[in-house]
């Protein structure tokens, strides 16, 4: 793990990923690994709680879409777009709770509010998966 990010893990309703620190260059091939590994052990959801997160750069926006590819299968986007024309899919299995005005701005100028449902709270999203 480095110095720059910090991830740990809560286990629930939902697998949950808490990042404290940077997710950019140095650090987005640990946040794929941990999300791939619980991908890979059954996990079929995940949340990334951003509370600590103090910056994330175009790398990280790139993890970010991977892990979005993970978590989301693509014959339902597939479906989704075929039956609801211009719309884009949000998926059901990929969330972030909590991110800082700066790094919701970020994710909202970079298009990620478009597929990536954004919680307020982590109470918020853990209930979300259960809806």
């Amino acid at each position: 793990m480095s110095d720059l990010l910090k991830i740990t893990k809560t286990e629930g309703k939902v697998i949950t990923l808490h990042l404290a620190g940077k997710l950019d260059g140095q650090t987005e091939t640990e946040l794929l690994g941990a999300a791939r590994a619980e991908f890979d052990a059954g996990a079929k959801s995940l949340l990334l709680d951003f509370s600590e997160l103090t910056m994330i750069t175009s790398a990280g926006l790139r993890a970010l879409h991977t892990i979005y590819k993970i978590y989301t299968p693509e014959i339902e986007v597939q479906a989704w777009s075929a039956e609801h024309k211009g719309e884009t899919f949000k998926s059901p299995y990929f969330k972030i709770a909590q991110p800082s005005s700066d790094i919701h701005y970020v994710l909202s100028i970079s298009g990620f509010l478009q597929s990536i449902y954004i919680y307020p709270s982590l109470q918020e999203a853990v209930d979300s998966f259960s809806s």
